[in-house]
């Protein structure tokens, strides 16, 4: 199989409960616009829910963006599901293809960041953005299930992804 990269998209795949993971990725998608209009770029950007994404999606992208809620200390299971999916209809076919990672947490992140990037590690995708984990702050049962809003610097935070992801393609 080849490694060469193909793709001529950033793909922004996302999965949310309570709101936050779906406004990191709807902001990256803002950011990844603009970049793409004021540099006339003819790639283009796709946002898409977890569950709608299909190995051609995956295969027309050269660039990768998942963002996604940790759950009990892994990734949302509706990702879970969407990477298991996906896994072996594009193995060896998406090779060396770069990505980047959101995670919203409610305190610490640090495992669904783990597992997702031991998934890209397996299809040899290259992290040239690094991931960041969001932290929500949530720490009772009322404020975990609560609709969740980014900080201003969050939303930069997760613009920034969007607009170099774009930029690397």
């Amino acid at each position: 199989m080849s490694n060469e990269i193909t793709g001529s998209a950033l793909l922004i795949v996302w999965h949310s409960r309570t709101g936050a993971a779906e406004a990191a990725a709807r902001q990256a998608y803002d950011s990844a616009q603009a970049i793409r209009k004021e540099l006339g770029e003819s790639h283009n950007v796709y946002l898409k829910r977890a569950c709608d994404v299909t190995p051609e999606d995956m295969l027309e992208a050269g660039a990768y963006l998942f963002c996604a809620p940790e759950n009990l200390a892994s990734l949302s299971g509706q990702m879970k599901e969407c990477l298991d999916r996906l896994y072996y209809p594009v193995l060896h076919r998406i090779e060396g293809r770069i990505f980047s990672v959101i995670i919203t947490a409610g305190s610490d992140g640090e495992g669904a960041l783990r597992q997702l990037r031991r998934i890209c590690s397996g299809w040899r995708l290259n992290e040239r953005v690094p991931g960041i984990i969001l932290n929500m702050r949530s720490d009772t049962e009322a404020a975990i299930l609560a609709p969740k809003t980014l900080s201003e610097a969050q939303r930069q935070q997760a613009g920034q992804i969007g607009a170099t992801l774009f930029a690397l393609l």
